[in-house]
């Protein structure tokens, strides 16, 4: 099947997906859940060749790190799917009721997008997590993994179809199971980027060079984000114990994602500080300022280092005289992704969260809980750096868009034209 005729499955499908009912979408999930647990010799099997491939090829650590999967992940990805699962069905879901005149109301109602396309890294959990969103929100995912993890994705993407078949018969009508679509080249790639009229919207979770090859060539609309440049703030009267746990944690629970910080501020009240941060962290590779060699053992920070999304075990730190300082930093070299700040001080808080310009900021709590998952979106199929549609983490609501339905009694628009009758425009709950 070539591009083209794959677009044109998956929107049949996406019609037939649409208009199922809640239930048969959680037992597609469920379903894809159990076998998960009953098929994950398979799966690790698959995974394995994917992780020797990865290792003779001299694959980056920070993406063999996603790349491999465990028992333990496995369960959490089942874990996702309940999750997903046990959500409230995003679909048909009423915004607004407004009586327009007597007899005649205007609802607006939460609808699935269409047609997805979906690019992402070498996490093959990011499959798992995308298709569940895309069956639970009603939409078709043409889901286009890493290279380095093809037999994972294969294996999963498999299981999904299996998962479909059993739940829903086949019947009249487009195959259900084409609401999930596979491909794995970089010409299919370019052929779906030109297919605006069969794709409604492109999510790349990639590389900054993916993302913005993807932004530069195609007219679909694209959800999603070039870099995760995050930052956490030690302000003067940050509590010495709370800024060390987090630091750490917001570092190197798993350095190889969009939400670990890259960059540390340190006001310099706190600057005593970087002892115990330095300590609590020895694989971590410090670069910063003039004033924090001073006061640590750390390589020369240069101007790229506050820009630059490491992804691994490597940390600029920056010494800086006041709030507002760090503010400008953050919103000069930042991403708009996910910042936090340090502090027992509610009004250097509500500055910080009020000021700084990114999709999540947090307070006294690590950037590693700006995700779907923890935010209690089920999964995510992204993170969004954008302000239009969706921003953040992009669970089942970013996955759907709005309809305006009007039911009438006959009424015609020239009745209120030639002034005989007038618009109440009355909310109701």
């Amino acid at each position: 099947m070539n591009m083209s005729d794959q677009v044109a499955a998956a929107r049949a499908a996406f019609y037939r997906l649409a208009a199922s009912p809640a239930k048969t979408r959680d037992a597609i999930l469920l379903a894809m859940a159990d076998l998960l647990g009953s098929e994950s010799s398979g799966i690790l099997a698959a995974n394995a060749r994917d992780a020797a491939a990865a290792e003779e090829s001299g694959l980056a650590a920070p993406l063999y790190r996603r790349l491999v999967l465990t028992e333990a992940k496995l369960r959490t990805m089942a874990d996702s799917l309940r999750s997903v699962a046990s959500l409230p069905d995003p679909i048909g879901t009423t915004e607004l009721v407004r009586e327009l005149d007597e007899g005649l109301e205007l609802r607006r109602i939460r609808v699935p997008i269409g047609v997805i396309g979906v690019i992402f890294e070498s996490r093959p959990d990011a499959l798992v997590q995308i298709a569940s969103l895309g069956i639970k929100s009603g939409n078709s995912v043409i889901l286009k993994g890493g290279t380095e993890a093809r037999e994972t994705n294969r294996a999963l993407h498999s299981l999904f179809v299996r998962a479909i078949s059993s739940v829903t018969p086949s019947g009249d009508g487009a195959p259900l199971s084409d609401a999930l679509q596979l491909v794995e080249t970089r010409e299919q790639i370019r052929t779906m980027l030109e297919l605006d009229a069969g794709i409604d919207l492109m999510i790349p979770r990639g590389s900054n060079d993916l993302v913005r090859f993807i932004q530069q060539n195609t007219r679909i609309p694209v959800l999603g984000h070039a870099d995760g440049v995050c930052h956490l703030y030690i302000h003067g009267d940050a509590d010495a114990a709370m800024a060390v746990r987090l630091a750490k944690d917001a570092k190197t629970q798993y350095p190889a994602v969009c939400n670990a910080i890259e960059t540390l501020l340190v006001h310099e009240g706190a600057s005593h500080t970087l002892s115990a941060i330095a300590r609590a962290m020895p694989e971590v590779e410090l670069r910063g300022c003039e004033r924090t060699r001073s006061q640590i053992d750390a390589l020369p920070a240069d101007e790229d280092d506050w820009d630059t999304e490491y992804n691994d075990l490597v940390l600029s730190v920056r010494i800086v005289d006041s709030i507002d300082e760090a503010i400008a930093h953050v919103n000069r070299h930042g991403s708009h992704h996910t910042d936090a700040i340090v502090t027992s001080s509610p009004d250097a808080a509500d500055r910080f969260l009020r000021e700084v310009d990114s999709s999540s900021v947090l307070w006294n709590a690590s950037t590693r809980f700006a995700d779907g998952f923890r935010y209690g979106l089920g999964a995510e199929v992204g993170i969004s750096t954008g302000k239009i549609h969706a921003r953040g983490p992009v669970g089942l609501e970013g996955l759907t868009t709005t309809q305006y339905r009007v039911v009438g009694e006959g009424h015609i628009v020239a009745d209120y034209a030639d002034g005989r009758r007038h618009f109440t425009h009355r909310d109701r709950q």
